[in-house]
């Protein structure tokens, strides 16, 4: 299967798009929000972070949400980007 970046982190962690897989990098869940919506707050099961939001805590926390921090992982060098 092709992975797909995760919308938050980036890294190569999702196999279909909008399909609630979540992103053992940044645990953010991959509900179909993109680049049309970054500052959107959906609820659901990224709680109460935009995109935006949740990106900018990603690159300061390395997890979508501070609080899940201890629970993310580096990524493995196959989810690299090219």
């Amino acid at each position: 299967m092709r992975l797909r970046p995760c919308p938050c982190c980036g890294f190569l962690t999702i196999g279909e798009p909008a399909s609630y897989e979540v992103c053992e990098v940044c645990l953010w869940e991959d509900d179909g929000q993109g680049e049309d919506d970054l500052e959107a707050v959906r609820g659901g099961p990224n709680g109460a972070f935009s995109l935006s939001q949740a990106r900018l805590n990603f690159e300061q926390f390395g997890a979508y949400d501070p609080a899940k921090r201890t629970l993310s992982r580096k990524p493995k060098p196959k989810e690299l980007p090219q």
